[in-house]
């Protein structure tokens, strides 16, 4: 493999910075320090006047995941490649098994699909019904895979949703077995019965998604799912938190003395409802689960990131194209739930938090990989440091970008970020020593990527 040195860039921690030169050899870093020795057939990349940050880890995608009635836009290789495009080295994605079906049988599905992978991934298992054979398998996959971090669904209830006794039975599993379970929060039966009444008025567009998932009844999913959890004593953590009803019951909970996670992603920050007013269907593009919030959740949720009440931000990845979406043009209840953003979210938080001096430079890397590696035991992630995995991405604070479907790398025709002025241009991905990004060109090999946990 070929030997690598940056030099004159300002790396980046989580916990400091400094002004030194990285070499590589191996996908490890190997030294860092001024003046390192150059040997010969090195390439050199001169990041003079530009940061260097741990390769981004995304800890929240869907890619290539049957859902609604169709599939995620993106694959392991077209996903992963859009992540390398935008500084992210390591995707962390998750194992849904129908109700009723094998754990086991669900894990080795995505462990084919997950071969073409161009970087470094792992998984979350969800967890989509309870009994004997879920709590034998959540075991197995611990033990045999490293997947020590699990997934219940409080929507979508009749499909991957689970029910409250199921619920307890989990987390009761989860405390044996020492895992990490966390949750998609939100009221499934009073969405269900909210969604029968709009669509029994003629109320069909795609804005009457998000009228029936208003933000109380995340917030009430949140607290129930927290209680449960302190019941038990269990460790959790909240994904993909919108609004300021569910970090309310995380400030109560932590109140109470109970340990917890949360995390959250770039849609709810910079977003808020108006996106549903878009005309000709194109408001279908935003239909996620939860939806986008009204204006003032945003500011609630980056003070909560500005006070280290946040601890990852991650992106939902799970993209459609509006072809796709279609599917529910007379009924907003069939139009698959998601949308793309796994190139663009390092790139959008260094320009909306680090440029705008809403957070540090070293808290953007706790947000976006040095947090996640800890959380999910992503070894030698998520920090620069000798003998640590060589993954980095370096970014010219004096360079600026667009965002636009035209020229994003999702498999999809739309991209929710549209027209955003990015202040911060990444210019290079390094995933285990590997040059994926140089310059604006991107160069990536199919299945290179590996799995992080082990394999049966």
């Amino acid at each position: 493999m070929t030997k690598l040195i940056i030099k004159n860039g300002e790396i980046i921690n989580a916990f400091g910075r400094k002004n030194a030169d990285i070499s590589c050899e191996d996908g490890k870093i190997t030294a860092i320090g001024k003046n390192l020795p150059v040997p010969f057939g090195t390439k050199i990349i001169d990041a003079t006047g530009q940061f260097i940050f741990p390769g981004g880890i995304d800890a929240h995608t869907h890619l290539e995941m049957p859902f609604m009635g169709t599939v995620s836009a993106d694959d392991f290789y077209t996903g992963t490649k859009a992540a390398a495009a935008g500084g992210t080295t390591t995707i962390v994605d998750f194992i849904i098994p129908n109700r009723g079906q094998s754990l086991l049988v669900a894990r080795d599905l995505w462990m084919k699909r997950a071969e073409k992978a161009v970087i470094d991934y792992s998984f979350h298992m969800a967890l989509t019904w309870a009994g004997e054979q879920v709590a034998k398998e959540m075991k197995i996959v611990l033990e045999e895979n490293s997947i020590s971090s699990f997934k219940v669904f409080l929507a979508y209830l009749g499909s991957i949703g689970v029910e409250d006794r199921e619920l307890i039975q989990l987390l009761s599993v989860g405390k044996t077995l020492g895992v990490l379970i966390t949750a998609h929060c939100e009221h499934g039966q009073m969405i269900d019965e909210n969604q029968k009444t709009l669509l029994a008025k003629g109320k069909t567009q795609p804005k009457f998604h998000a009228i029936s998932r208003p933000s109380w009844l995340e917030g009430e999913a949140t607290n129930r799912f927290l209680t449960l959890a302190r019941s038990v004593d269990l460790t959790v953590g909240i994904v993909h938190l919108t609004c300021k009803e569910a970090m309310n019951a995380v400030y109560r909970a932590r109140q109470n003395g109970q340990k917890l996670y949360v995390e959250t992603c770039p849609q709810y920050l910079l977003l808020d409802d108006s996106v549903y007013e878009k005309p000709n269907f194109e408001s279908a593009a935003y239909v996620m689960s939860p939806p986008i919030r009204p204006k003032g959740h945003q500011e609630y949720l980056w003070n909560a990131l500005m006070t280290g009440q946040i601890d990852t931000i991650a992106t939902d990845h799970c993209p459609f194209t509006q072809e796709q979406k279609k599917v529910g043009k007379d009924d907003f209840t069939k139009i698959p739930n998601g949308a793309a953003g796994i190139e663009n979210r390092m790139a959008l938080l260094y320009s909306e938090g680090v440029a705008k001096n809403r957070i540090s430079l070293e808290r953007y890397v706790h947000l976006t990989s040095f947090r996640a590696a800890q959380l999910y035991k992503l070894q030698n992630k998520g920090q620069i440091a000798v003998n640590y995995d060589a993954d980095l991405m370096i970014l010219d604070p004096a360079g600026n970008s667009t965002i636009q479907a035209a020229t994003h790398h999702h498999n999809t025709d739309r991209n929710i970020f549209e027209g955003f002025k990015l202040k911060g241009k990444i210019t290079h991905t390094i995933a285990a020593g590997r040059v994926l990004l140089e310059n604006g060109k991107l160069q990536v090999t199919r299945g290179a990527g590996r799995f992080l946990g082990k394999r049966k």
